[in-house]
């Protein structure tokens, strides 16, 4: 019995791990390609700045942009909040202080994130 829950467990642990692995390779958007800069919007507080840049895959791939959120007022700290494929260009409108719309998308850079691969 004892046998049985340990290989339960260790089962469990390896599951978690490997769909861990999966996620980190495959759908962490930290890991997002750089890109070539395309255009940046700041708020209309001064509090963020979105900077968008556009990615090649190579020839088998699409065009696709990824969106990158800079803290103004947080030594610049950034993170990527946009990422949508099959895009070449990046129209970026500030709703509010902390809405933006980004080639019609609309987030709340606060908490809103979009991503293709997981719609």
């Amino acid at each position: 019995m004892k046998i049985l829950k340990g290989l339960i467990i260790v089962g469990f642990l390896f599951a978690a791990l490997v769909g861990y692995g999966v996620y980190w390779m495959f759908f962490d958007m930290n890991r997002l390609p750089t890109g070539e800069y395309l255009t940046e919007e700041t708020s209309p507080n001064g509090k963020y700045t979105l900077k968008a840049y556009v990615t090649n895959g190579g020839a088998t791939t699409a065009y696709a942009v990824r969106g990158e959120l800079v803290f103004n007022e947080k030594n610049n700290k950034t993170k990527n909040i946009y990422w949508n494929y099959r895009e070449e260009t990046a129209n970026i409108t500030w709703t509010d202080n902390n809405a933006v719309v980004i080639n019609g998308h609309t987030l709340d850079v606060r908490r809103d994130k979009f991503d293709f691969r997981n719609q």
